[in-house]
């Protein structure tokens, strides 16, 4: 099950991980005094106005309608920002992930504005290999991890987490230094990921990405975005991430499959293949 942003990051903000003020608007109206705000308890009148969808590239994306605007603006005041939310909300969000087709946007996160020094990756996940979560992080952060993996993997630093212990203290504060953090900052760098560790064991999570993850320049480590997964079979313990789930971002047939305990995956096409074995339906489904 996937999340949005904003609900990601109160989950963060619950186990202790340091993340901006923010807060969620459905309307322009909602956004302006969302703003206000946080300018009146930060004294920044900068605030960052984000579409909340299921998919990545947000910022480099451009609405359908709004062909200039992308999915992360920031803007300097109140009205600025509801000058923003009223073409963001309603539109259609065009990204990488979401395909020709994009989301429509029915909601948005105000948040804080921050003095960004570095940007930084950090994810985990279940390494199918080891049979254990992984610790991933990056100096490449703001960028798509994968396009990291692919043609520079040596600046991915991992650590596989054992599940009798957890991270352990020398693993976070190896992958603080790993990333040329020190002082202070290593120790609120191996901190963060120690809670972050936590979190997603706690909450049967499949996946945690944080990009970026920032360095301010007074020297606080923050999650600037916030990306969770979770494992279905494990919902049944956690009520009240159920309650997070976002119809609108489902596929109607595979919310229709759920009802009734079944696996339905939606594909391109329209051929079907009905067979009983794995070799065969992908020899089949080749020679389609």
């Amino acid at each position: 099950m996937k999340i949005h942003e904003y609900q990601g990051k109160d989950l963060l903000r619950d186990a202790g991980v340091p993340v901006p003020q923010s807060q969620v608007a459905f309307t322009a109206a909602e956004a302006k005094a969302a703003a206000a705000d946080l300018i009146d308890r930060t004294g920044n009148d900068v605030v960052v106005v984000k579409a909340q969808i299921h998919a990545g590239g947000r910022g480099k994306g451009r609405y359908k309608e709004h062909p200039d605007l992308g999915g992360v603006k920031v803007v300097k005041g109140a009205d600025a920002a509801f000058e923003v939310a009223e073409k963001m909300l309603g539109s259609t969000l065009v990204t990488i992930q979401t395909g020709p087709e994009g989301k429509k946007v029915q909601r948005l996160l105000v948040e804080q504005g921050m003095d960004i020094a570095r940007e930084l990756y950090v994810g985990m996940t279940l390494d199918r290999a080891t049979g254990r979560v992984t610790v991933m992080a990056s100096t490449e952060g703001g960028m798509e991890i994968e396009e990291v993996a692919a043609h520079t993997p040596e600046k991915i630093l991992k650590e596989t987490i054992d599940p009798a212990i957890g991270l352990a203290g020398f693993q976070a504060r190896k992958l603080a230094y790993g990333l040329g953090l020190e002082g202070k900052v290593a120790r609120k760098m191996a901190s963060f990921l120690q809670k972050l560790a936590g979190a997603y064991e706690r909450l049967d999570a499949s996946l945690f990405e944080i990009n970026p993850l920032v360095i301010t320049g007074d020297g606080e480590v923050l999650a600037l975005d916030a990306k969770a997964n979770f494992d279905d079979n494990a919902l049944y313990r956690h009520k009240h991430l159920e309650a997070l789930r976002d119809p609108d971002e489902e596929d109607p047939a595979e919310l229709e499959a759920k009802k009734w305990d079944l696996s339905y995956v939606n594909l391109d096409g329209n051929i079907g293949c009905m067979v009983n074995g794995a070799r065969l339906a992908m020899a089949t489904m080749d020679v389609c």
